[in-house]
């Protein structure tokens, strides 16, 4: 199983980034994706989901009208567009995947850095 992150940099504030993550070695398709990020000191943090059918889309309040997340099952990958950055979200991001049933079962990745910052 591998969750691989790209697309993560160095970015002014105001400016954009797109994260992908592409997925191997498991049934994507059946797996709910999401993106979480850690800052220094901090907790992890969900930031957005993505139903495993695409259905469903959730985000945090911190970054709702500025992050698109986005999958494509057939090529087993998932993206985060984040627009109209800011110093805050600066952190390590992490793709994750999650399934409820038959058991709980998640994957991550290794993480990729995003820094925000003029």
């Amino acid at each position: 199983v591998q969750l691989v992150e790209s697309g993560g940099g160095l970015v002014q504030p105001g400016g954009s980034l797109r994260l992908s993550c592409v997925a191997s070695g498991f049934t994507f398709s059946s797996y709910a994706m999401s993106w979480y990020r850690q800052a220094p000191g901090k907790e992890r943090e969900l930031v957005a989901t993505k139903s495993s059918d695409g259905g469903n889309t959730n985000y945090a309040d911190s970054v709702k009208g500025r992050f698109t997340i986005s999958r494509d099952n057939a090529k087993n990958m998932v993206y985060l567009q984040m627009n109209s950055l800011k110093p805050e979200d600066t952190a390590v991001y992490y793709c994750n995947a999650k399934r409820g049933w038959p058991i709980m079962t998640m994957y991550w990745g290794q993480g990729t850095q995003v820094t925000v910052s003029s």
